[in-house]
């Protein structure tokens, strides 16, 4: 089992901290187009975590599993309204295996860098590959490297500034490993919080070699969840791939 990075103080403000991501003009889009690739079938959410997408979801009608590293985002996860009622399984989302077999198996908000090698990434893709049923989808929402927003020599970028919230990428590693860290600085009630991670930042040409190996074949891939084309100037990027049928 991977270190459990998503303890319980960060699961408390987990929700709060991502509060944009709530908004009807961003869960709309990610609900109708996960419910759309699902088609009636069930779906399986790779780290689940509070169920920010899962319960939405499940209220459109769609069968949702999960699999989650980290008990304190499951507690979460089922303290919302239905949220007890969507299964899931405590484990790494590059190897857990469940029962069943999905029409999509999700993966969303950059959550594939948290898997901070390449051999992860690459067995997740073949864990989602074996979930999923002939003519299923595996869909990753994840940005694109920001590395040309870096001036020449430098290292690190602020990506989030408030009063009393700043956010860091630092870029560690520029060779294969590809690792960059997180910093967050938070004045929390009166008290400075510091949360630090690492993850592996992960090209989309990269991502689509790796869906190879797995036996998937790329189907769709959009700037973001309206559909909006992908463009060389893109910062995210939505991607769906394919099980033959």
């Amino acid at each position: 089992m991977p270190e459990i990075r998503f303890d319980d103080r960060i699961a408390r403000t987990y929700d709060a901290d991502s509060a944009d991501r709530f908004a009807p003009e961003v869960l709309g889009p990610t609900v109708d187009l996960l419910a759309e690739l699902a088609d009636g079938r069930p779906a399986l959410e790779l780290a689940i975590g509070t169920g920010r997408v899962a319960v939405p979801l499940r209220q459109r009608g769609v069968e949702v599993h999960g699999i989650d590293v980290s008990p304190a985002m499951i507690e979460r996860l089922r303290a919302k309204p239905g949220g007890a009622a969507i299964p899931v399984t405590i484990g790494d989302m590059a190897t857990t295996r469940v029962p069943g077999r999905f029409g999509l198996v999700y993966l969303v908000f950059n959550t594939i860098n948290n898997l901070t090698t390449q051999d992860e990434q690459v067995a997740c893709f073949l864990t989602a590959a074996d979930h999923l049923e002939p003519g299923g989808c595996f869909l990753i929402e994840v940005v694109v490297p920001e590395l040309r927003r870096l001036p020449p020599g430098d290292t690190a970028r602020v990506f989030a500034l408030s009063p009393s919230y700043v956010a860091v990428e630092e870029f560690t590693d520029f060779t294969e490993a590809q690792i960059a860290w997180s910093h967050h600085y938070r004045a929390v009630d009166g008290r400075f919080e510091v949360f630090s991670a690492p993850y592996r930042h992960v090209w989309p040409s990269e991502l689509d070699l790796m869906a190879r190996l797995a036996g998937l074949t790329r189907r769709s891939r959009w700037a973001d969840w309206d559909r909006s084309p992908f463009t060389g100037e893109s910062r995210s990027h939505v991607s769906v791939w394919t099980k033959p049928a």
